[in-house]
């Protein structure tokens, strides 16, 4: 028995919404033949995309979500290949339909899932949960490749580190300009994105269907099943992106609880000098590399034996968790007005990896 949703089980951040303005949401569920949404159930969250979830009228949950952002047909046929490639493999919610004209992608909803972003808010994302996602991501990376998508990954942005473009540049906010003035001024680091992103160009040892954007809200646990979600960046790539990106997330909460490691350490009042701030970093980053370790081995256990092989695959996912963190840090201040010296040192943090990620492989948790 499928359960519907009500009102009040909406998942916090999901507001009330009214499809007046988006007839054809309610058309492609009834051509999909599951109804139109309950008007009293559906909802929205917050997020890159348009996105409505709800109990239709014939008792599915489903998540429909609506692609605003990038090539919309590409990123579209993305998640197609990877759905149906997944099939038996891979845990994935239930693609149910698609509408091309509209760029909308209907997936079954899960209403107890929670997201791994969430469990490690609450301190709850265990090691065994990484053992789990380093197996999830090497299926990914074991999925039969044919009609994956085969272009480039645009990031990082290595066009931006010469000039960035008007459009950006007019809309960018004043942190993230400042930002960019220090990665322009930084020519080592930028000789190292570069090279990352060579690297990938000139095809590295192991290429495998990649996730291409892996954040650990992409991450759901629901009814004790792994889910894996969102493939629109997905392609033909170096494994050790994802690989690093899971890394750099955890590197990312590491900078991310600086300053309440600092508030409880210092007297009231004090200003945390920049020794202070490193030291405290790195060992927020020593409490996190036994999740990142435990999910490197049991990735390294299920992995394609060409990827498993791959003598540099510790190294460069250390440089893509350096240059995770360097993206992260472009988000925030996307947000922000001015940076903080906490973002600073967490920049430095992934500046430090980027210039020498062989040197550590160890201490983030990826060596062999």
């Amino acid at each position: 028995m499928v359960k519907s949703i009500s009102a009040r089980e909406r998942a916090p951040g999901v507001q009330p919404v009214d499809l007046a303005d988006v007839p054809y949401v309610d058309e492609l569920l009834i051509r999909l033949g599951v109804g139109p949404f309950d008007p009293a159930t559906v909802g929205s969250a917050l997020g890159r995309n348009d996105n409505w979830v709800g109990t239709t009228a014939g008792g599915t949950p489903v998540f429909v979500k609506r692609l605003t952002e990038g090539e919309r047909a590409v990123r579209m046929r993305r998640t197609e290949t990877v759905c149906a490639a997944a099939c038996g493999r891979l845990d994935t919610p239930r693609l149910i339909g698609t509408d091309p004209d509209h760029a909308l992608l209907v997936f079954e909803y899960l209403p107890s899932a929670e997201t791994g972003a969430d469990l490690a808010a609450d301190d709850s994302f265990d090691e065994a949960l990484c053992d789990r996602i380093g197996a999830a991501l090497a299926a990914v990376h074991g999925l039969d490749a044919e009609g994956f998508d085969t272009s480039e990954h645009p990031l990082p942005p290595v066009a931006n580190l010469d000039a960035l473009p008007l459009r950006y540049y007019t809309q960018a906010s004043a942190a993230e300009l400042a930002m960019w003035r220090l990665l322009h001024a930084d020519a080592p680091l930028a000789q190292a994105l570069r090279e990352l992103r060579a690297s990938d160009v000139k095809r590295t040892p192991s290429r495998t269907p990649i996730h291409g954007d892996v954040r650990l809200d992409q991450f759901l646990l629901a009814d004790g099943i792994l889910y894996v979600t969102d493939f629109e960046e997905s392609r033909i790539g170096d494994p050790a992106r994802d690989i690093g990106a899971f890394a750099g997330e955890w590197l990312y909460q590491a900078a991310a609880a600086i300053p309440v490691a600092l508030a409880d350490a210092s007297p009231l009042g004090h200003t945390a000098t920049h020794e202070e701030i490193i030291a405290t970093g790195v060992v927020e980053i020593e409490q996190r590399s036994p999740k990142v370790r435990r999910f490197f081995r049991a990735y390294l256990d299920a992995a394609p034996t060409s990827v498993a092989e791959d003598k540099g695959l510790g190294a460069r996912a250390a440089a893509y968790a350096g240059w995770h963190m360097l993206d992260r840090m472009l988000a925030t201040a996307a947000r922000s007005a001015t940076l903080s010296p906490i973002t600073k040192a967490a920049a430095g943090i992934g500046r430090t990896v980027l210039l020498s990620p062989a040197d550590f492989t160890s201490s983030l948790g990826l060596e062999a």
